[in-house]
């Protein structure tokens, strides 16, 4: 019951400035299998999304497991600020995030959520440290055609956030300008595994457009 099986996903597109209100919905999904309202499952997920708001308020990453007495029962959860923000936001964006989950996913037994400032997300299905390339969400601008100058600094800034190393990258040439992020349960290889591949599928998908976003299951580039 991986969340990479959505029953939905929804998208608003959501590209400039970069750092955008903190709490700006980019994307959501939700797993189809439910639990029953007053199941242990709930009392779980209820627990782990309560640790997930606490945390937030001294560290930018954290996951958590909570165990049960079968496998139904078991939780996983993880959240990841971006590595700019700070502390306060950080709370702030993640509270945010787990009050709109609720809705977004009701008595789903896996969710996700993508805000502006951090990511959220929790399945009874194990997932933490596991590379997860699936694209989740992209956007691509319109094409200006083609642009040598533009196409060299968009290339350019690609380029360094792909040697940058570091689970949050920020890079920049001229008038443009570039981020990217792992989540933090990654690996350092994985998590460039996972940032290289959300380069090479901008510069494919997105061709001449002059911005584009590019959200992976455990990494972006924008």
């Amino acid at each position: 019951m991986a969340i990479a099986l959505l029953l939905s996903l929804f998208f608003l597109s959501l590209f400039h400035p970069l750092h955008s209100s903190t709490d700006s919905f980019i994307y959501g999904g939700c797993s189809q299998i439910k639990y029953s309202p007053g199941s242990p499952y709930e009392s779980n997920l209820n627990s782990l999304l309560t640790s997930l708001v606490n945390s937030a308020t001294y560290s930018s990453y954290n996951k958590y497991s909570i165990s049960g007495s079968t496998q139904q029962d078991v939780i996983n959860g993880i959240y990841q600020c971006r590595g700019d923000l700070a502390m306060p936001d950080c709370a702030t964006c993640v509270a945010r995030a787990v009050s709109q989950l609720a809705p977004l996913c009701s008595q789903s037994c896996g969710g996700a959520l993508q805000l502006e400032g951090c990511f959220v997300k929790y399945d009874n299905t194990s997932f933490i440290g596991d590379e997860d390339k699936t694209v989740v969400m992209k956007k691509c601008a319109p094409s200006a055609g083609y642009d040598p100058a533009v196409m060299g600094r968009r290339d350019a800034v690609l380029a360094s956030l792909g040697s940058a190393g570091g689970l949050y990258r920020v890079g920049g040439s001229a008038d443009v300008e570039g981020v990217a992020q792992c989540v933090g349960d990654l690996s350092t290889g994985k998590c460039q595994d996972c940032v290289t591949e959300a380069i090479g599928r901008l510069k494919t998908d997105c061709g001449g457009a002059v911005f584009g976003d590019m959200f992976l299951g455990k990494c972006y580039a924008r």
